[in-house]
């Protein structure tokens, strides 16, 4: 996908190698200082699993899409700034996952606890598929899945 200038003039792109640093930023668990989340976000972005959201301001947003999960396709984080937050960045970074995936089913997940992900998966047509207990305690996994293929493109658009 090339870049591509979306509502409210966001631009999603796939993450450069080198800008895992700015990302942490961006992220308010590694920004805080959990240094496992700093390396996540450089592991991520060494591997090119990383697609980010900018403005005309810098980095507002990234995910994470990755392959793991069964081999199908994950979007294993997904984050937005907490100043871009409401904007539609997170909604066009799902998509934008969506049209980059190559597999034919794309999953994510999210705590219960986590009403705004939730809401925000909702909107955009993603199906719950599952609830796991045990990773969080006291907070169980919500599994999403993407929209069919008929109502998106598999592996159409690069990015």
């Amino acid at each position: 996908m090339d870049d591509v200038m979306g509502s409210g003039g966001i631009f999603v792109r796939r993450a450069l190698e080198s800008e895992w640093d700015a990302l942490v930023g961006v992220d308010a668990v590694a920004g805080g200082g959990d240094v496992g989340r700093r390396a996540a976000i450089a592991r991520w972005c060494e591997e090119g699993s990383v697609l980010v959201a900018e403005d005309a301001s810098g980095l507002v947003g990234y995910c994470v899409l990755e392959y793991t999960f069964f081999d199908q396709g994950f979007v294993t984080m997904l984050m937005v700034a907490p100043s871009a937050r409401g904007r539609g960045v997170g909604r066009r970074l799902l998509d934008a996952a969506a049209a980059s995936c190559t597999t034919p089913k794309l999953f994510t997940s999210t705590n219960v606890s986590n009403q705004p992900m939730q809401r925000l998966l909702h909107r955009a047509g993603w199906t719950p598929v599952g609830l796991l207990h045990g990773l969080d305690d006291g907070d169980p996994e919500l599994f999403y899945r993407c929209p069919q293929p008929t109502t998106r493109t598999v592996g159409a658009e690069k990015v």
